[in-house]
């Protein structure tokens, strides 16, 4: 059975950092558009801070299950306002599915997808259609569930939340910041939803890469 160790789940963790550190700047207009701008630096830099973290825990020769609750206690304490507490509850969440595994099963990294969406729908209470990450984390987590092949579910996974992604454009925002706009607005990505695409596109792309090492 392939695995990944402590240091390998760092290395998924890198991959979506410098992806979030890549779309700061287009996150960041997404919510300037209808929020306050900060969306790209807060999830570039929790994940920044995930990373530090999850790399001092591998040092000190923690298992890869409980990089998790590190990973999420990290990132809490690095980005406040909303995202913070969302992406935290998202890591715990994962951190409970896979507490005291010294490794974790490449056939088990997709099942971060529905951990984080748990994770941030129970912190949220966002409902769909409500325009928020949900909107992408939800289809991800229901398209991920009944194939085999890890890379191929989050594939699905992936073309699930972009298509919830792009769905977002045409709602009106009923819960946070965007909120207060009304109809106003409609017409606008929600950030959060593109940084969902984000983090799942680099989770996929992460363990492409460590499955080709392995296979090399």
């Amino acid at each position: 059975m392939e695995t990944l160790d402590a240091a390998q789940i760092v290395d998924l963790f890198r991959v979506i950092a410098r992806r979030l550190s890549e779309a700061r700047a287009e996150l960041g207009a997404l919510d300037g558009a209808i929020g306050d701008g900060d969306h790209g630096n807060s999830m570039a830099e929790g994940f920044a801070a995930v990373v530090r973290a999850g790399s001092d825990a591998v040092g000190a020769g923690v298992g890869a299950g409980d990089l998790f609750s590190i990973a999420g206690r990290a990132l809490l304490d690095a980005v406040g306002a909303t995202t913070g507490p969302l992406y935290a509850s998202a890591l715990l969440c994962a951190g409970q599915r896979f507490a005291g595994q010294t490794v974790i099963a490449v056939s088990d990294i997709p099942a971060l997808v529905p951990a984080f969406t748990q994770g941030i729908g129970a912190r949220g209470k966002a409902s769909p259609g409500d325009k928020t990450m949900m909107d992408a984390w939800g289809p991800a987590a229901r398209a991920v569930e009944g194939a085999d092949d890890p890379l191929d579910r989050l594939d699905r996974a992936l073309a699930a939340a972009i298509d919830g992604r792009d769905a977002t454009r045409a709602m009106v925002a009923s819960v946070g910041r965007a909120a207060r706009l009304g109809e106003r607005s409609l017409g606008h990505v929600d950030p959060g939803a593109a940084s969902a695409v984000v983090v799942i596109g680099a989770l996929r792309e992460g363990l492409a890469a460590h499955l080709a090492r392995a296979g090399g």
